[in-house]
């Protein structure tokens, strides 16, 4: 009995791995070891180098350019903006040698604890590194909280790998979830929600406004048509759906690669406006000067035009008022060879200021 009891206990507390079929693992969930970077370094390797992100990872983009830029001296105090999968923070904290600190901010409750915990065993504890659940709009008050003036800013925008291949969180158009698309989704409306009773006029100009997307007009129509139908659109499966269904009248020859773009286009889209992502970015931005030291430097990582012409304008606004001293007059890209290996890197686009 005392045997049965041992051997039950043990089942109990070992978890099985995710069974699937065929030779290899094709979902996000199925990808068990990818999910455990210290245990399966190899596996890691071997997808990196295939130019693919491993599942539940996030590769950082132009680290040694931000570093350049940065020049992160030990005893400096400086603020990671976007936190997410925390590459760019540990790159910065190892820089710091001990000495200084770094304040990161990330509204994605489930990722950031996740970093913490993962900069927490690499020896990155509470005295070289605080990691708050806010919002990078609110720099002003982590600021005065803090009673510093950042030496070095870094921000990253857009969207991580961890949340765009976590079908859970409804990012991507490629694998079934709910249409959520929200950094924190505890907090706001769904990306579903924001569809329904939406109107033609204000989807369509959402598609222009934040996706540039040429096929708004017909996205629109048939999204709002089904709606009136009675048909829901409550999962990315669904919407894909219904953006196939208004590119019908394209040449079938184009219609897989204008389906491809239009789906990452909407997606996008519809990810800016439930996250208010260009109102943050433009409070942010407003923000920045007051809470630089003398000569603090800043980085930002944008990821489509929308962002990187707010970020231009607001450089070149406050050089010309006097509050920089210097900004980036052209974009900085990610190399070749880093494109090469990260194809989420292609988009890439980095401009720097210098405070006064």
């Amino acid at each position: 009995m005392e045997n049965q009891e041992i051997l039950t206990n043990q089942e109990q507390q070992h978890k099985r791995r995710v069974r699937y079929s065929g030779t290899h693992p094709k979902t996000y969930k199925e990808k068990y070891k990818e999910h455990q970077p210290e245990k399966y370094a190899d596996t890691i390797q071997k997808v990196i180098s295939k130019g693919s992100t491993p599942a539940g990872m996030h590769i950082s983009i132009c680290v040694k350019e931000i570093l350049d830029f940065l020049q992160i001296q030990p005893g400096q105090t400086g603020l990671d903006a976007t936190l997410g999968y925390g590459g760019h923070t540990k790159a910065m904290l190892e820089c710091l040698k001990g000495e200084g600190h770094i304040y990161a901010l990330d509204v994605d409750p489930i990722e950031s604890a996740k970093t913490k915990e993962r900069l927490e065993k690499l020896g990155f504890g509470e005295e070289i590194l605080t990691v708050r659940l806010q919002n990078f709009a609110d720099i002003d008050q982590v600021s005065k909280e803090t009673g510093k003036k950042f030496d070095f800013i870094l921000a990253d925008l857009g969207v991580s790998s961890m949340q765009i291949d976590n079908p859970d969180r409804g990012f991507s158009y490629k694998v079934e979830g709910p249409l959520d698309l929200r950094m924190n989704p505890q907090k706001g409306i769904s990306a579903a929600q924001r569809l329904v009773g939406i109107s033609q006029e204000e989807l369509q100009g959402m598609l222009i406004e934040n996706a540039d997307e040429p096929y708004a007009e017909e996205i629109a129509k048939t999204v709002v048509n089904l709606q009136k139908r009675g048909k829901k659109i409550e999962t990315t499966t669904q919407l894909k759906e219904a953006i196939e269904q208004a590119l019908r009248f394209l040449p079938e020859a184009e219609r897989k690669e204008a389906l491809k773009k239009s789906c990452q286009r909407t997606f996008q889209a519809l990810r800016i406006d439930v996250n208010s992502e260009y109102e943050v970015l433009y409070t942010f931005l407003e923000k920045l000067p007051e809470v630089l030291a003398p000569n603090g430097r800043v980085a930002i990582l944008t990821f489509h035009s929308g962002e990187d012409r707010l970020v231009k304008k607001s450089f070149k606004q406050f050089k010309k008022e006097g509050l920089y001293s210097e900004i980036s007059e052209e974009v900085i890209r990610p190399s070749a060879e880093e494109c090469a290996r990260n194809g989420r890197a292609k988009s890439t686009k980095m401009r720097w200021a210098i405070r006064e």
